[in-house]
């Protein structure tokens, strides 16, 4: 019988191939029949490392058989992707059982005539893990053909990205990057000042079986070392939410006052808005709003949770003109991106991103950008933020803004690198409303 968390990781694998959906949410249908949280967990890391992997994966394969993996059936392919990932990186789990989970898997896959070749590879892979076919690291960080081989390849990072990241900041910062990456992603919470202190949350979760440390940055952050608080009973109450540290620092960016009024302009899930109503001490208003019905349903969700009562929801759509008056003291755009910083998170993205999206999303940031900045008075500020690592979606969107709009005025700016910070890849700006530079 093959391991329900095996089924559960190659469902998710081949969502994802087929372009049927994204980690998150092929993970999320893929694991629902599981009961077992150990099978869940199982699944989640199998199907996130082999996508982390998959260029490495990749090269083993075409060594191994002599074929191009893109001429693979996509059933074949993610079968052994899947099982590469749990020979070579996870040592719990049997080589024999790995193997013959996967014959069966294609078995069952309806790719019986398949069967013998995975067998065969899969057990070659398992004999010469200590001699696999991969890229070395470069002798000559100068090197740029052999550095993009390794980076891309043994490091499993688009080629296009990784060139782009060696021209722009050399070798070693790349491939520390790159490394970053391919580590699993702490779960890092974001603690609701509205409802207790930092010290007093970890204190209960210690309580609860769940051990953690504080952030290094975000002032109201923990990391979770061991043990799961979503299976607490403080889950429930309102007490955190989970949120990425660099993000944290997004909302800390804004610096919202007591008092003040705000507009989240992309507001949803609403990790970012919550926050930024504690930090006010729910003494004064934001008005949150996103454009999808499902969306502002989540955010709705998460404000509730938080016992914020200064926030009011809309749902708009920030690429068009929006119908308020210039009355805000501050506006976050938290701008739909490529994504591209939180490849650690989410690897898929790296294989779903290609140069010709930011064209297309620098057009949409340029929009919102605008049309939120409109809503500000005189002296009040904008804070444009991505969670993308590209000049395209960051600084050259604030360039165009500010040629446009040559009464605002750059006065901060937010940077998070992984090879500097141990954090992803975030960026934001801030930019003030000075109608006296016209």
């Amino acid at each position: 019988m093959i391991a329900p968390a095996r089924l559960a990781a190659y469902e998710t694998l081949l969502a994802v191939a087929r372009g049927r959906a994204d980690l998150p949410s092929a993970l999320a249908r893929a694991r629902g029949p599981l009961r077992d949280e150990r099978d869940r967990a199982l699944a989640g890391e199998i199907a996130t490392g082999t996508l982390r992997w998959q260029a490495a994966f990749d090269r083993i394969i075409a060594r191994f058989s002599n074929r191009d993996p893109a001429r693979l059936d996509l059933e074949i392919l993610s079968i052994l992707r899947l099982s590469l990932f749990q020979l070579l990186h996870l040592d719990r789990v049997p080589a024999s059982a790995v193997v013959d989970d996967a014959v069966e898997m294609a078995r069952k896959a309806g790719k019986r005539s398949a069967a013998g070749f995975v067998n065969a590879l899969l057990r070659r892979a398992s004999r010469e893990r200590d001699k696999l076919p991969l890229p070395g690291e470069p002798r000559d960080a100068a090197d740029r053909h052999a550095a993009i081989e390794y980076l891309s390849t043994t490091l499993s990072h688009p080629r296009w990205l990784v060139e782009r990241w060696f021209d722009r900041i050399g070798f070693d910062a790349t491939a520390a990057w790159a490394r970053f990456d391919n580590q699993p992603a702490p779960l890092t919470l974001r603690v609701n000042t509205l409802r207790g202190t930092r010290e007093a949350l970890g204190d209960a979760l210690a309580k609860a079986g769940v051990d953690t440390e504080p952030t290094r940055h975000a002032a109201a952050g923990l990391i979770v070392r061991a043990g799961n608080p979503l299976m607490t009973p403080l889950a429930d109450q309102g007490f955190f939410v989970v949120q990425d540290e660099a993000s944290q620092l997004v909302g800390e960016f804004v610096n919202a006052q007591p008092g003040e009024s705000i507009f989240d302009a992309c507001a949803s899930p609403g990790g970012k808005t919550t926050q930024m109503a504690a930090m006010m001490r729910d003494e004064g208003l934001v008005v949150a709003a996103d454009v999808r019905a499902r969306r502002v349903d989540l955010l709705a969700s998460t404000v509730k949770a938080s016992g914020a009562r200064s926030v009011r929801i809309v749902r708009a759509d920030a690429r068009l003109p929006l119908p308020l008056d210039p009355v805000f003291d501050a506006v976050l755009v938290d701008a739909p991106c490529s994504g591209l910083g939180t490849i650690r998170r989410d690897p898929d993205i790296r294989w779903r991103r290609a140069p010709s999206d930011f064209e297309s999303l620098a057009a949409i940031q340029r929009a919102i950008l605008g049309n939120a900045a409109a809503l500000l008075h005189a002296g009040g500020r904008v804070i444009y933020s991505t969670c993308s690592s590209e000049p395209e979606e960051n600084e050259a969107v604030v360039a165009a803004f500010l040629e446009a709009h040559p009464h605002f005025e750059l006065t901060r700016e937010l940077r998070t690198l992984p090879f500097k910070d141990g954090l992803e890849a975030f960026y934001g700006a801030s930019l003030v409303n000075r109608p006296g530079l016209r």
